[in-house]
């Protein structure tokens, strides 16, 4: 399996996050025709040509949806725990018992989609996950939430992997990272809406109301999802083998750049998660004193990550991808920071830079191990999709703890910590990189 993206050497400064191996040397013989695996570059898709926008608002919608069922409770965790008498540790496992289950089932369902199709899962998953949020609402008490909230995020793990799959097979490469990115930047308006539209629905008729409108949003985004996805044109089915998933899986797990590309996903989403599991509780207490609606509302600083995952493409080609990882490790800390504060303006716009450097270095990220990984593409995607969440669960539970014990400042040393984890692997591969050049 090759570590390094070829397409990235060819641009300057737009190298991939470095393996310890020296890129090949340019054949003098003719290119290889296509194999059956590696589909005709004619068959791919690329901005301009037929398809290619009907795909990506379909991934849009999809990735929609996906956040704004996955984080439906997080924006309501204080009138949860008012509403269900429990404590903000125990309100946040409505959040980390759906990105567990997440974490747990990606890798599985990958594995379905190699048999039976990119399209098929991501249909079939999304129809469950719309299904079970529109119970939610009804749970009678926090075992029966978290419960419902488990089987809703085990549901949601057929799409994100199957998703970057699915562009992996369909995109031309250079088109990949801003594919990718799109799915991202609806990763993040789902992530906003839905908590925008349960902090109002919440103040003026309840959370239980709140959590049935967001199962309503994700229909509508389902059903546009199935309506504007093409076929796939490029998909191979292969037979289900355990030996063979095993295999996959241990040659991802032995290379090096997607180990720690993995280990990127799972760091920053810790430093998210943290953040946005406990910030409702901190803006609702003094001295801001915040009422439900506005707490809400403050997830409109999601666009900006909307922005910069779209822009991820730009950022890797002017400062080259560890480029981009550094600049967002450097905007997530500042936004850290920043957030410690008691002015909410300085809190607002330490949000702001935490959710750019956030959804930017996710982007780079994941777009990264889409084009490293030559073969068993839905596992590699499975595989970081599992690191992330991952991440966000302990992220999620370790920040409510660090609220919990020791206030905001704890959750923002949780943070750092992660970050300063994200910054040790990118210069890791940095050194790494130039070992191989010598």
């Amino acid at each position: 399996m090759s570590s390094v993206s070829t397409e990235a050497s060819t641009t300057p400064g737009a190298s991939a996050v470095p393996s310890a191996q020296p890129s090949p040397q340019p054949s003098p013989e003719p290119a290889p025709q296509p194999s059956p695996r590696e589909p005709a570059a004619a068959s791919l898709l690329s901005p301009g040509r037929p398809g290619y926008r009907r795909m990506s608002l379909a991934l849009f919608a999809a990735g929609v949806a996906t956040f704004a069922l996955l984080y439906s409770t997080q924006a309501l965790l204080p009138a949860v725990s008012t509403g269900l008498g429990v404590s903000a540790s125990q309100a946040s496992w409505t959040v980390s018992a759906a990105t567990g289950a997440l974490a747990v089932f990606v890798l599985p369902l990958s594995a379905l989609s190699e048999r039976f199709g990119r399209r098929t899962l991501m249909t079939a998953s999304l129809a469950v996950a719309v299904g079970v949020g529109l119970l939610v609402p009804f749970a009678p008490d926090l075992t029966w939430l978290v419960a419902l909230r488990a089987v809703q995020g085990a549901a949601l793990a057929g799409l994100p992997a199957s998703a970057m799959a699915f562009l992996a097979e369909e995109i031309k490469p250079k088109a990949l990272v801003a594919a990718i990115g799109l799915f991202v930047a609806g990763n993040s308006i789902g992530g906003m809406s839905g908590r925008i539209l349960t902090g109002w629905v919440a103040q003026l008729w309840g959370w239980r109301a709140a959590l049935a409108a967001v199962g309503v949003l994700a229909l509508v985004c389902a059903v546009v999802f199935r309506a504007m996805l093409p076929p796939a044109r490029n998909f191979q089915p292969r037979p289900l083998s355990l030996k063979g998933l095993a295999r996959t899986v241990g040659g991802h797990l032995s290379d090096p750049l997607l180990l720690r590309l993995y280990a990127i996903g799972a760091l920053f989403m810790t430093v998210f998660g943290a953040v946005y599991t406990v910030i409702g509780y901190r803006l609702v207490e003094a001295p801001f004193s915040l009422p439900q609606g506005v707490v809400g509302s403050i997830f409109l600083v999601y666009l900006v990550g909307t922005v910069s995952s779209a822009a991820a493409g730009k950022l890797v080609a002017r400062l080259g991808r560890r480029g981009a990882l550094y600049l967002a490790v450097g905007t997530t800390t500042a936004g850290l920071l920043l957030s410690v504060a008691d002015a909410l303006v300085l809190v607002l716009l330490g949000l702001v830079l935490i959710t750019a450097g956030f959804f930017a270095g996710h982007a780079v990220a994941s777009s990264s191990v889409s084009r490293t990984a030559k073969t068993g593409r839905a596992q590699a995607s499975a595989l970081y999709q599992s690191a992330y969440y991952v991440g966000s669960s302990a992220g999620g539970t370790l920040g409510a703890v660090a609220f919990h014990a020791g206030g905001w400042e704890a959750t923002v040393l949780l943070g750092l910590v992660a970050v300063l984890g994200v910054a040790s692997v990118t210069l890791y591969g940095t050194h790494a990189a130039r070992a191989a050049s010598r």
